[in-house]
């Protein structure tokens, strides 16, 4: 990871428990910036709290946490900084929670467009990738699949770097 720069804006992609989570963590660690973390997931059953609780023991204390579940160009905005990498942990969870909620997906797509080039420091988006498996039996798992290969692109073109990872290895896509 040390030919990875300091700055800029970066995409790591991969299946769940690829080590996404963890190769991003190590990144940022490596970094000597100050960390943020975006937490977007939701507690809102056993499993998820255990995952949850799964990924604090794995951050740094130092590391400020930032639980936000729909409003994440705004959390952006607010807290990227100079000298500072914020952590977004992760994409697909947060456009889970705008379906759940019903919001305008566009909208809120173009939103976190705008506010991406004009972030100062580093930031790293975690998400899954799902579009590599067969096409969903239902509607909704159709569209939730859509709409994160569509999110995916538009951050890609905007990223400094993209990353995939399988099997904890990491394959530089761009960068």
């Amino acid at each position: 990871m040390s030919e990875s720069k300091k700055t800029g804006l970066v995409l790591v992609l991969g299946g769940a428990r690829s080590g996404k989570s963890r190769f991003s963590e190590t990144m940022l660690r490596e970094s000597g910036l100050e960390v943020h973390y975006i937490a977007t997931a939701e507690a809102l059953d056993g499993e998820m709290n255990a995952r949850i609780a799964h990924h604090r023991a794995s951050r740094p204390a130092e590391w400020a946490t930032h639980e936000e579940p729909l409003d994440l160009p705004g959390t952006l905005a607010e807290i990227a900084r100079p000298g500072r990498a914020i952590l977004v942990d992760c994409l697909t969870l947060w456009l889970t929670n705008l379906m759940m909620a019903e919001r305008d997906i566009e909208a809120a797509f173009d939103a976190l467009a705008a506010v991406c080039p004009t972030l100062e420091g580093r930031v790293v988006f975690v998400s899954n990738e799902v579009g590599l498996g067969i096409v969903p039996e239902h509607r909704m798992a159709r569209d939730f699949r859509d709409d994160a290969g569509r999110l995916h692109q538009r951050i890609a073109a905007l990223a400094d770097e993209v990353y995939f990872i399988a099997a904890g290895l990491p394959l530089k896509m761009k960068g």
